[in-house]
């Protein structure tokens, strides 16, 4: 018996601990994005399967495994499907991290060209905002990274305007037709207005989150874009990144964009 014990451990090669911690830490990944979501429940079912097939196989038990097994093969589709936002969150998030950014920084060195948005200009953004936060007037703002919204903007009004204050509070103006939704921010303009967002599914949101906090959050986690959201009933002003959401006051809007923002040239 001990002499089995010692050829079982002579044959694990660092390469099997390495496989063993990358499987755990792509779990842990897949966790983390459905963990708070209505989708965590259907995680542990997949998990479940998986270490039943692993059971049965192990007992020898034919039926049970052929009919788990096809479930598993079959289901890898299927789970695409169902996890479709969080699969886009998981390559969001890979594509947002600084080895990807390394990559990106090599292509350019290597001569081909990048396409970036164009910067924008903060200041009346800011201003339009503290202005709306003191008026109590609800306004839910994207702005473009390097990723476009252009299915967010098929589902609104197009604009196409030079951004300034008094067009940005005349939109979010209570009585005006374009103040439901959201409004895209890219390339220096106002591309659209009255825009559909997808709604998050994290169900561990403060009941204070409006539809307009829930909807700010629910396109950060599907795109590198940063929202901004004025809250109609207390004046708050809430930037949001990657679903995470950060208070801030007027003051601090302009710093807290530029700290979370991929853009360099940010003014």
């Amino acid at each position: 018996m001990t002499e089995l014990l010692i050829n079982a451990f002579i044959q694990i090669r660092i390469w099997d601990i390495l496989d063993i911690f990358l499987v755990g830490l792509l779990f842990y990944g897949l966790y983390y994005l459905v963990k708070g979501t209505t989708a965590i429940k259907i995680f542990f079912g997949i998990v479940a399967i998986i270490l039943g097939l692993k059971i049965v196989t192990a007992l020898n038990m034919e039926l049970l495994s052929y009919i788990l097994g096809a479930f598993v093969n079959v289901g890898f589709i299927a789970l695409i499907i169902i996890f479709q936002p969080e699969v886009r969150r998981f390559l969001l998030g890979i594509g947002n991290t600084k080895i990807a950014e390394a990559f990106k920084n090599l292509i350019k060195g290597l001569g081909f060209r990048y396409k970036e948005e164009a910067s924008f200009d903060l200041t009346p953004i800011c201003e339009a905002c503290a202005s709306m936060s003191q008026d109590k007037v609800g306004a839910l703002i994207l702005l473009t990274q390097e990723n476009n919204l252009n299915e967010i903007v098929d589902t609104g009004v197009v604009i196409d305007a030079v951004i300034s204050k008094p067009l940005l509070e005349n939109i979010f103006f209570k009585n005006s037709p374009l103040h439901d939704g959201a409004m895209v921010i890219a390339n220096n303009k106002i591309e659209a207005a009255r825009c559909i967002l997808p709604i998050t599914q994290n169900i561990n949101l403060p009941g204070s989150y409006g539809l307009r906090h829930r909807a700010g959050i629910g396109i950060t986690e599907n795109s590198d874009c940063i929202a901004i959201v004025v809250s109609e009933e207390t004046g708050s002003i809430r930037i949001i990144k990657n679903g995470k959401v950060h208070d801030v006051k007027a003051s601090e809007m302009k710093a807290k964009i530029k700290e979370l923002s991929n853009k360099k040239d940010i003014n």
